[in-house]
């Protein structure tokens, strides 16, 4: 396991390499995906990522981790460039795009739901959060209702991404994220 130390430069840019590589097989649905064509293809030796990742299932948890981290600092950046509602309201489609990266991963995620990992609690706790930060802007600005609860909203996104995967599926889930967007919206 990684000390607490901060990395290297050239770890920091192993571990990247590592995790990229990693999301890629995942990705492309690689779920089984040998830990030693991952290394090979981030262009490291297989002691390398064992420094980094003492199994192959924290290895999955990072991949994953990385990708709930980058979603949940969206919101920031999105509250810069976008008035708080359509803040939201893109915010909404990228957790779409996070459901569709979570079902191309689905069987290696697998691996790790039946341990006792953290990593999908947590994930939780911070969507709901991202989500009620965007949510209370909103509210603020007298553009969304101010009643719904963070976690609520996620609730109402879990059973919009959990859709079968069909041929369209996602471009299905967008469509139905609008109708819930436009029953936050204050008109």
């Amino acid at each position: 396991m990684p000390s607490s130390r901060p990395l290297r430069a050239d770890a920091r840019r192993n571990r990247e390499a590592l995790l990229a590589a990693a999301r890629q097989a995942f990705l492309a649905g690689d779920a089984d995906a040998h830990v030693e064509d991952i290394a090979r293809n981030a262009g490291v030796a297989i002691g390398t990522l064992y420094r980094h990742f003492e199994t192959r299932e924290a290895l999955i948890e990072a991949v994953y981790s990385k990708e709930v981290d980058e979603l949940c600092d969206a919101p920031a950046a999105l509250l810069e460039t976008r008035s708080p509602d359509e803040a939201l309201r893109h915010f909404l489609m990228l957790l779409v795009d996070h459901a569709a990266v979570g079902k191309g991963m689905a069987v290696a995620l697998q691996h790790i739901m039946t341990t006792n990992s953290p990593v999908f609690g947590e994930a939780r706790t911070q969507m709901a959060g991202a989500l009620a930060r965007l949510l209370a802007e909103g509210a603020s600005a007298g553009l969304v209702r101010d009643d719904i609860a963070g976690t609520t909203l996620l609730h109402a996104l879990g059973g919009i991404c959990a859709l079968q995967v069909t041929d369209g599926w996602q471009d299905e889930a967008r469509q139905i994220v609008s109708i819930l967007f436009d029953g936050l919206r204050i008109r």
